[in-house]
């Protein structure tokens, strides 16, 4: 027996040995994992994830002689496209609906509500195109990037089911919304209805910000050490350098997608139209959404100027990799974009005068005000350095240019492109006021007030343009802000004195929709197929910031066949992708419509509402 108990003694001196040896072990990792710091905001914690792959296992198989990175681009790009389309459009429905309940004309309410339903219909579908292309890209993934997705996976898990749920309840809320529309007419149910719109726009709203935590943490990664583990710190996983600026400025990029696409449609029922009253109605329809579309492109320049400055604020180097580097010139194919954009919108706006008793009186304005976006444009477009052969640089002395190279600065464009936003805000003053007589008698006061308000403002915003000269870069990229909030503070406020003008005013005839001229439907179309190009265009541009990694310094890609492309080939593989994309939407829409006449022709008739009623101006 006393065997018996010493053998006992020394199983439990073993076991408590072992045990003490687990817990000094385990100490002892758990004082090497402390020790691990966090890449970005460098705050310490226990690493709960898998370490970022080694270089021998991110050499990924080609297809044949296909780079799998281009499929991989192709397939993810038209998820982009049409996750953006699925997005903007219930917002654009929420919100025409929303106008539909408030107007006090019959007419416009029933205009609002039906092409609402219809834009519902269209993104009940998108949605599923949506997620099937989801799926195709997913499989695309975990097949060609195996290690990539493994160690994205493992990073992000506590935020899959999350993101699931969202997704499902995105879909449930969309589905309820659009087959709720004929069942929930009643004025109180109506309000309710549109309630479920809203939030149907919020859990939109909240998918986007996850993904684009995946994006935002492959460019600038959070909440990992230099290994890339996770430390632990969820919101330091979402909360990046970039995931604000990315978030504001992918929400306004799905804005505009969505929109253009709707605006493509407009033109291309316009021009197809066999009566005047369809004509009539998409005519109206291609104003509405260009407004909207407008609102999301005017503080695009301003988001985009806040990701780049993130960028610098993370990696200098990466910033001058995109903006004075490798990508240089695919940011001044941007810019001549964006500039084609102001020019269009300008010029349909000038272009839509032919509609509107009194238009005339605003023509000679015109040409002022073209030759001060044209002068802007210039600018926006100067670059800071040329395409040049390596003889012609040993010429130079350098990269840059001695003439150019001091005008091609951030601090120009800056002023450039606010001035571009100030007269395009300028012309849509005067198509508010073109078939109206102001009965006020402060008049010609106003008139003044706006004046000031548009030299003052535009006289500030060059100021600031030409004090960046003199700073140093990195500090001169914060006067942008100053700027942006000048050309804001100008719009709102001449809006706001506008409308009080106009207040009580006669109105000279009529809204005469379908009677713009065909150039300026024209232009409008191209303005749609700017839109989405641009969109795609910049995509790549903060994707190929990330040159030869997965996750920037983290993660890196050693594949011998790897390369970064150069303008030739981005630009021929955004027009494929926009092309692509295009003729999917135009299918969707022609299934939606198939059998179908618009609203007009069913529900206009039925209620017995003149469709060529105008709209008026104050409303839309």
């Amino acid at each position: 027996m006393g065997q018996g108990f010493r053998l006992k003694r020394f199983a439990i001196g073993i076991v408590m040995v072992a045990i003490a040896i687990g817990c000094s072990w385990n100490g002892l990792n758990l004082a090497f994992a402390e020790s691990s710091t966090d890449v970005y905001f460098g705050t310490e914690g226990t690493p709960q994830g898998p370490a970022a792959p080694t270089p021998h296992e991110t050499v990924y198989p080609r297809i044949g002689s296909l780079d799998s990175r281009l499929l991989v681009w192709f397939v993810t790009q038209q998820h982009t496209y049409f996750g953006g389309f699925v997005l903007a459009l219930p917002l654009f429905c929420a919100l025409l609906e929303f106008l539909g309940l408030v107007t006090k004309k019959p007419a416009l309410a029933l205009r609002y509500d039906g092409l609402a339903r219809d834009l519902a219909k269209v993104a009940v579908l998108a949605l599923s195109v949506t997620a099937l292309i989801g799926s195709v890209m997913l499989t695309m993934f975990i097949t060609l990037y195996p290690s990539f997705m493994t160690y994205m996976g493992g990073t992000f898990k506590g935020f899959m089911p999350v993101y699931a749920a969202v997704f499902l309840g995105e879909t449930l809320l969309l589905i309820v919304y659009y087959y709720g529309w004929n069942r929930m007419t009643d004025r109180g149910m109506k309000w309710i209805h549109a309630a479920i719109g809203i939030l149907t726009n919020i859990v939109g709203t909240l998918l986007l910000v996850m993904v684009n935590a995946w994006s935002a943490f492959m460019m600038a990664p959070a909440g990992v050490d230099a290994q890339g583990r996770f430390l632990g710190n969820a919101w330091h996983l979402l909360h990046s350098a970039l995931w604000n600026p990315l978030n504001v400025h992918r929400f306004l990029a799905d804005i505009m997608s969505g929109g253009a696409v709707v605006l493509a449609y407009a033109c291309y029922r316009f021009f197809t139209s066999k009566t005047d009253e369809e004509r009539a109605y998409f005519d109206w329809v291609g104003y509405v959404f260009l407004f909207v579309t407008v609102c999301a492109l005017i503080p695009m320049p301003i988001a985009g100027y806040w990701l780049m400055k993130s960028v610098f604020v993370f990696r200098q180097t990466m910033g001058v990799t995109m903006m004075g580097g490798l990508l240089t010139w695919l940011f001044v194919v941007q810019a001549l974009l964006i500039g084609v954009l102001f020019l269009g919108i300008n010029y349909y706006l000038w272009q839509s005068m032919a509609r509107i008793n009194g238009g005339e009186r605003y023509q000679p304005y015109y040409q002022f005000l073209l030759g001060v976006l044209m002068l802007a444009l210039f600018i926006w477009l100067t670059p800071h350095t040329l395409l040049m052969s390596g003889s012609e640089v040993k010429a130079m002395g350098g990269a840059q240019h001695p003439v150019v190279g001091n005008y091609g600065v951030m601090s120009a464009k800056n002023g450039a492109v606010n001035i571009l936003i100030l007269v395009t805000a300028l012309s849509f003053l005067y198509y508010r006021r073109a078939n109206r007589t102001m009965t006020i008698s402060w008049v010609r006061t106003g008139n003044m007030l706006i004046t000031v308000l548009y030299v003052v403002g535009a006289l500030n915003v060059i100021w600031l343009s030409v004090y960046g000269f003199y700073l140093p870069a990195k500090i001169r990229v914060g006067l942008s802000f100053p700027q942006a909030f000048t050309t804001l503070t100008v719009i709102v406020a001449g809006i706001i004195i506008n409308r009080l003008m106009l207040r009580r005013s006669t109105v000279r005839g009529a809204i005469q929709w379908g009677k713009i001229p065909v150039r300026g439907m024209v232009g409008l179309f191209g303005l749609a197929a700017s839109f989405s190009w641009v969109m795609g265009l910049m995509g790549y541009i903060r994707s190929s910031g990330r040159l030869s990694w997965h996750v920037s310094e983290v993660m890196a890609d050693v594949s011998p066949w790897a390369f970064t492309p150069d303008l030739q080939f981005a630009t021929k593989m955004v027009t494929l992708n926009m092309v692509v994309f295009w003729t999917a939407v135009f299918a969707l829409f022609w299934m939606c419509q198939r059998g179908q006449q618009p609203v007009m022709d069913e529900e206009f008739r039925e209620k017995q509402v003149p469709l060529l009623a105008p709209v008026p101006s104050q409303e839309t």
